[in-house]
C-alpha cells in the first residue's frame, strides 16, 4: 500500500516503498511527460525555446515554486526556488530545457517532436503502441521516443513526477530547492558564466546537482563525480582562390585538402595518442585513482562489439583510463563535395571542425595555444581572417584558426559531503552502490556554478546509455524513467 499523507514526514521511505511509489507516478506521469516533449525546442530557435520557458515557468508554479527569469543578452535562465526550512541547507539541481536539431527524414516516426511509445516486436522491430496500452501492461523495456526524450527532458519530467508523488504524500524533501533550468546548453551555454556571476546571491546553494546523461553502459545507477570540459576551433587550409577544374589544375595548383590532411595527421601518432609536446603535461593517475578506475565494471570486448571497432586508440590503459585525459578529436572535415554532387575538382579550401575535450589539469587555452604552436611548426602561416591577395601571394601555406570557445572541465572528491549524501541515498532505492565514475567522457557547463558559489558538484545521470542523445531516433526506456522517479526520491528524503 502506499503510504498515507503525513507518513512520509516521519522516516526515509524504504526501498519497497520506493518502487511502489515510482511505479504509480511513473504511469500516471506520462501524459505530462509526452505534452512536454511535444514542445518544439530547437537550441536554434529562440521563438520555439520561448514556448518552453513558459510551460516550464507554469509546470513549476503548478506545483508551488517560485520562479524567477535570469536575464542574458539572448534567452533567460529560470531559477526555480522551494524553501522547506531557512535553517535546512540548499541544494542547486541543473538540468536543461533545449534540445538538438532534427531531420525528419531520419527518424522512424513521423515527426521527432510528437513522442510515441514503441516495444521491440518478435521481428527485432520496434513499434508504435498506444499510450494506454503502456498504462494497463506496463514493460520497463518499452521506450518513448522524441527529440530530448533522454537529454534532457526526461530527468526534467522525473523531477516533475517526484515532486507530485511528495506532494500528494503531504511532505516536503529534507532541504530546500533550488533548480537552474538552462535554454542554452546545446549551444555551449554562452551566457551562463555572465548569468551565474550576476546572481551569484539568488543562486547561493550547499552543493550541486547535475541530472543529465547516461548511465554506466551497464545501464546501473551511476554517480559521476566530474566531467571533462570542451574547446571547439574551426581550422582552414586555402589553395586558389576559387574551386579549379582537377585535369586543367590538378599536379599545378595546391589541394587543400591534402594540405589539411596532413596537417592533422601531424598530431597524433598511429595509437590515436597527440604528438603535440605538452599536450597531457600534469596528468598523473596514482595507484588509488587506478583502483577507482578498475572498480568500474566496464566490458571492453562487448563495448569494442557494440562499436565495430577492432581495438581502441592507446590514450590510456583502459576505456576509463582514457578519459582521465584531454581528447582530439576532428568532428568534421569538408572540402568539395561527395556522392551525387560529387565534381572534377581541386577544392578552394578545406575546413576542419574540431573539439578537444578537457580535463581539470588541462587549460583550455593552453591547449589551444599548443595547437597553434604546432601549426606553425609546421611552416604554416597563420591567421585569425580569410587571408588577403597580398598573404596569399606571400605565404605558400596558410591556416586561418577561428577565435575558440570553451567551458571548463571539473572534478569533485567521491569522498565529499555530496558524494556520500547521493551514495547512501542510491544504495536505499537500489538494495547496492551505484556505478561510481571518477570524470564522465562529455561536458556539461558546470564549473562556472562551482568557481562562482565555491559549492562541490556531483552528476546524477538516469537515461539508458543507448539513447541515442544528438541523433534520430532518441528515446527513453521507461524502465529508466521510472528508476529516474526512484532516484529523484530517495535524494529527496535523504537527510543532508
Amino acid at each position: 500500500m502506499l503510504l498515507s499523507s503525513g507518513t512520509f514526514a516521519q522516516h526515509k521511505w524504504n526501498r519497497e516503498e520506493l518502487n511502489e511509489v515510482a511505479n504509480k507516478y511513473c504511469v500516471s506521469s506520462l501524459d505530462m511527460f509526452m505534452e512536454m516533449l511535444a514542445i518544439r525546442n530547437d537550441a536554434n530557435s529562440p521563438e520555439m525555446l520561448t514556448k518552453n520557458i513558459e510551460w516550464f515557468e507554469s509546470a513549476f508554479k503548478l506545483r508551488n515554486f517560485s520562479v524567477k527569469r535570469l536575464a542574458s543578452p539572448s534567452l533567460p535562465a529560470l531559477l526555480i526556488e522551494k524553501e522547506t526550512s531557512p535553517a535546512a541547507k540548499t541544494v542547486l539541481f541543473y538540468m536543461h530545457g533545449d534540445g538538438q536539431p532534427v531531420n525528419v527524414k531520419d527518424w522512424n516516426q513521423e515527426d521527432p517532436w510528437k513522442p510515441v511509445i514503441k516495444q521491440l516486436n518478435n521481428s527485432g522491430v520496434w513499434e508504435e503502441i498506444a499510450v494506454d496500452h503502456v498504462k494497463k501492461n506496463f514493460d520497463p523495456d518499452f521506450r518513448l521516443y522524441a527529440r530530448s526524450a533522454s537529454d534532457d527532458k526526461g530527468p526534467v519530467a522525473m523531477f516533475l513526477a517526484a515532486i507530485d508523488a511528495l506532494d500528494d504524500a503531504g511532505a516536503d524533501p529534507e532541504f530546500n530547492i533550488k533548480v537552474y533550468l538552462d535554454f542554452e546548453e546545446e549551444s555551449g551555454s554562452p551566457n551562463l558564466e555572465r548569468i551565474v556571476n550576476t546572481n551569484k546571491e539568488l543562486l547561493a546553494s550547499d552543493l550541486i546537482v547535475i541530472f543529465d546523461g547516461p548511465n554506466h553502459s551497464s545501464n546501473k545507477p551511476t554517480l559521476c563525480f566530474g566531467a571533462r570540459g570542451i574547446t571547439r576551433v574551426a581550422l582552414t587550409a586555402y589553395g586558389a582562390k576559387v574551386a579549379l577544374h582537377s585535369g586543367h589544375y590538378g599536379n599545378y595548383s595546391p589541394n587543400p585538402a591534402f594540405i589539411m590532411a596532413g596537417l592533422l595527421s601531424s598530431m597524433k601518432d598511429e595509437t590515436g595518442r597527440v604528438i603535440i609536446p605538452g599536450f597531457y603535461d600534469g596528468i598523473e593517475l596514482s595507484d588509488e585513482e587506478k583502483a577507482i578506475l578498475e572498480r568500474v565494471p566496464d566490458d571492453e570486448a562487448e563495448l569494442n562489439r557494440k562499436l565495430g571497432i577492432a581495438s581502441p586508440d592507446r590514450v590510456g590503459n583502459s576505456y576509463q583510463e582514457s578519459l582521465q585525459y584531454p581528447s582530439l578529436n576532428i568532428r568534421g572535415l569538408q572540402a568539395g563535395n561527395t556522392g551525387e554532387n560529387v565534381t572534377n575538382i581541386v577544392p578552394d579550401k578545406c575546413i576542419a571542425e574540431i573539439d578537444i575535450r578537457t580535463v581539470p589539469e588541462s587549460d583550455p587555452e593552453r591547449l589551444i595555444q599548443l595547437v597553434k604552436e604546432h601549426i606553425k611548426g609546421k611552416g604554416f602561416y597563420l591567421t585569425e581572417k580569410d587571408p588577403t591577395d597580398e598573404e596569399r601571394m606571400k605565404y605558400g601555406r596558410i591556416i586561418k584558426i577561428e577565435k575558440p570557445d570553451w567551458y571548463q572541465a571539473f572534478r569533485t572528491s567521491m569522498e565529499s559531503v555530496p558524494g556520500i549524501w547521493l551514495n547512501s541515498a542510491m544504495e536505499r532505492a537500489f538494495g547496492e552502490e551505484p556505478v561510481r565514475l571518477r570524470i564522465l567522457g562529455g561536458s556539461l557547463p558546470i564549473a562556472p556554478f562551482i568557481n562562482a558559489l565555491g559549492a562541490p558538484a556531483v552528476i546524477v545521470p538516469t537515461v539508458n546509455p543507448d539513447n541515442n542523445q544528438h541523433g534520430p531516433d532518441e528515446n527513453l526506456r521507461l524502465g529508466n524513467y521510472r528508476d529516474g522517479i526512484k532516484t529523484m526520491l530517495a535524494i529527496f528524503t535523504e537527510k543532508l
